[in-house]
This record gives C-alpha cells, sequence and structure tokens, in this order.
C-alpha cells in the first residue's frame, strides 16, 4: 500500500529537522543568512500549529571556522576542544535569530549512552515533550565534548532519527547542501539525476549513497540513508532536501517537488519497539534456523532455545541481541533471558529441557516476542 505524500505533508503536527554542517557554515564561520532563513520558516510552522524539533550540526565545524583551522582535528581531545568551542558560538547564534519572533530556545546535548538507557531515554522524552508544550524550540546535538566510541551516535543523521523515534515525530526533514539523492555525485557529474521518491532501500540505493560524500560534516549520503531506514522502518516518512534552498521548508509543505521522499511503512512501530530497535547497541547475535525465521518473522512468535544455532560475543541476561538467519542477514534485535553462556548450552534444547541443562528454567523463551522487534526489510 502506498502512502500519499501530500496527505503525510498536510496531517504533520510533528516533525524533526535536522540541518548539516555544510547548510549552516560557510567560509566565515557560521552561514547567518542561512540561519535567519530557517528561523524563520521554522517560525511558520510553529506559527502554524506544529511542533518542532531542531537537530543541529555546525558544532565541529563552527569551531575549526572560528579558531582558523583549516581541516577538522583527528585527535579525539583535539575535536572535543574545537567543538566546545563552536557549540558556544552555534546555540547563541540560533538564540538570537529566533529572539526576533519572540521564540525561546532550549538546548539539549546527548550521548548514545542517554538513548541506550531506558530511564535516561523516558527522561529526554519528557523533557522534550515538556519543552513543546511550553512552546520553546528544542535544538538537539551530540555532546561531542565528552564523545567515546561507546557512547557516540556517530553522526546527526543517525541522532536525527533516533530523536523522531523517540518523540513519534511525524516526519523527519534532513536538510543538506545538495537537492536530494543523486544516482551519482552531482558536484562532478553533471549528467547525475536526481531521485523524487524512494519506496524501498535497496542495495543500489546504498551504492548511490555511497559515493556523495560529505565535507566538514560527519555523515555524508550514506548515514542520511541509513537514517531513513531506521525512520521508514517504523512508520516515519523522511525528505532530504537542500537547506540553502530559498524557502525550502515552506515547499516541502506547500507540495512543491523537493528533494528526495521515502516512503514509510504503513504501519507505525510502538515507542518502546523502536527503542528496542534502534536505540540500543546489541552486544551479540543469535543465529537461528529457517523454523524460528519463519516462525517470528510470520507467526509473531518467541524464540526458543531449540532454533538457536549458535552465539556470538559475550552478554548478559537483559541485554541487547541481534537474532540473524544463518546466512547472516540481521532480522530484529531483542533483549535476552539467558546470558550467553547459558543460551550455548541450551541451543537446540526444548524447553522442557532447560532445567535438566542449567539446573533451573527462569524461561520458556530465550526472546520472548513482547522484549523483540523486527527490523529486516524482507523478511520472507
Amino acid at each position: 500500500m502506498m502512502i500519499d505524500k501530500q496527505a503525510i505533508r498536510e496531517n504533520v503536527r510533528r516533525m524533526v529537522v535536522k540541518v548539516g554542517s555544510n547548510v549552516l557554515t560557510c567560509e566565515q564561520g557560521l552561514n547567518l543568512p542561512v540561519i535567519d532563513a530557517l528561523s524563520r520558516q521554522i517560525e511558520q510552522l510553529i506559527v502554524g500549529g506544529q511542533e518542532v524539533i531542531l537537530v543541529s550540526s555546525g558544532a565541529l565545524a563552527a569551531g575549526v571556522r572560528k579558531l582558523a583551522i583549516e581541516k577538522r582535528p583527528e585527535a579525539i581531545p583535539a575535536r572535543q576542544a574545537v567543538s566546545a568551542v563552536g557549540q558556544a558560538g552555534l546555540i547563541l547564534t540560533w538564540e538570537k535569530a529566533f529572539t526576533r519572533y519572540e521564540k525561546k530556545v532550549a538546548q539539549m546535548l546527548l550521548t548514545a549512552e542517554d538513548m541506550t538507557n531506558r530511564q535516561r531515554y523516558l527522561n529526554a522524552r519528557n523533557t522534550l515533550n515538556t519543552l513543546l508544550a511550553w512552546g520553546v524550540l528544542p535544538i538537539i546535538n551530540e555532546n561531542d565534548t565528552v564523545m567515546v566510541d561507546e557512547i557516540r551516535f556517530g553522526d546527526n543523521d543517525n541522532l536525527a532519527a533516533v530523536i523522531a523515534l523517540l518523540m513519534d515525530a511525524d516526519i523527519l526533514i534532513n536538510l543538506t547542501d545538495i537537492d536530494g539523492l543523486y544516482d551519482r555525485d552531482p558536484r562532478t557529474h553533471e549528467d547525475a539525476g536526481l531521485i523524487p521518491e524512494i519506496k524501498t532501500i535497496t542495495p543500489e540505493i546504498e551504492r548511490y549513497a555511497g559515493g556523495i560524500p560529505g565535507a566538514l560534516g560527519t555523515g555524508g549520503m550514506l548515514s542520511k540513508i541509513k537514517a531513513a531506514r531506521k525512520v521508514t522502518a517504523a512508520g516515519i516518512p523522511m525528505i532530504i532536501a537542500n537547506g540553502k534552498t530559498d524557502q525550502v521548508l515552506e515547499a516541502i509543505f506547500s507540495g512543491s517537488p523537493t528533494g528526495t521522499f521515502f516512503q514509510p511503512k504503513t504501519e507505525r512501530l510502538p515507542s518502546r519497539k523502536c527503542w528496542l530497535a534502534f536505540s540500543l547497541k546489541p552486544k551479540g547475535i543469535i543465529q537461528i534456523d529457517d523454523g524460528a525465521a519463519r516462525a517470528i518473522t510470520a507467526g509473531g512468535k518467541s524464540l526458543l532455545p531449540s532454533g538457536i544455532a549458535a552465539v556470538s560475543g559475550q552478554f548478559s541476561a537483559g541485554d541487547p541481541v541481534q537474532f540473524a538467519r544463518q546466512d547472516g542477514q540481521v532480522l530484529g534485535n531483542g533483549l535476552v533471558n539467558y546470558n550467553s553462556s547459558d543460551i550455548n548450552k541450551i541451543k537446540g534444547l526444548r524447553s522442557s529441557e532447560i532445567a535438566d541443562c542449567l539446573g533451573e528454567k527462569p524461561y520458556d523463551e530465550v526472546i520472548h516476542r513482547d522484549n523483540l522487534v523486527l527490523t529486516a526489510v524482507t523478511l520472507s
């Protein structure tokens, strides 16, 4: 079933708008005319009754410009220091831009750890809901000044997708410095063609995106496609458009052909399932046989030990893991009832045999269906 793009635009109540570094910066530092233009359009959307959450890149790039550094530092402490310099100017610039509309803004800096911890995840959602209820515009960025690999989102495309899922957004708008997804890099190929709509994210689409890198930003087009895969799987559409285009947000909501539109699945994924699927970092992989794959994907069943073929990684009971076919295709994520050592002992056994093997049987299921979510594109 296809979803009408214009119907989606007309029914948007809450949106996440992500603006990339290459949109927000120029040779002199932050691109003030672009920030002014976007702030005016965002204010118009809010006046029209829509809720907006802004994910703003640009701290690292702004710091590079402000400190007159030729390129982004490689060393993590230097990158964190440059980001600290840039973040102060970034949020101040947004605040000044919205002051002319008497609009208050709030800064929220997050790490991936904030989203993997269920309580902090819910706290972040409650805070954002409160800000929106107060009429305050939340401006979110990754907390680059304290990031390490274990707690980083990777890029703000992923952060924006996670926020869209966290807040049950009706659409994610990703503003970059080109008009959308092309079949090749339009900056180096004059015959590159814009793809106006994508119904399914295929390996071919990912190959197109892989050839279009970023510059000052950390993402590039491939990271935007990965973000689109997440949100569309949860039933949220996404648009990639050029943030430097005049009246870009107005064009999107007026129905003008703008950017690349990603069709979402017809059914929305519940918030907790979104958290399981896209916010948690799996600590291992459980390989399952074809019978278990069919039972889970087609029958909505739990994962039982009898369907487990192999276990990779070390994890404890309650940890998030991926489950995959034996050919390597990842089907989804779930929270395990047993640790990796015990699962290795009971794999292939019937649930009635667990107690004889382990000396106890606290659960029949290795992953209960309530703690399991499918993420695969093709589930046949």
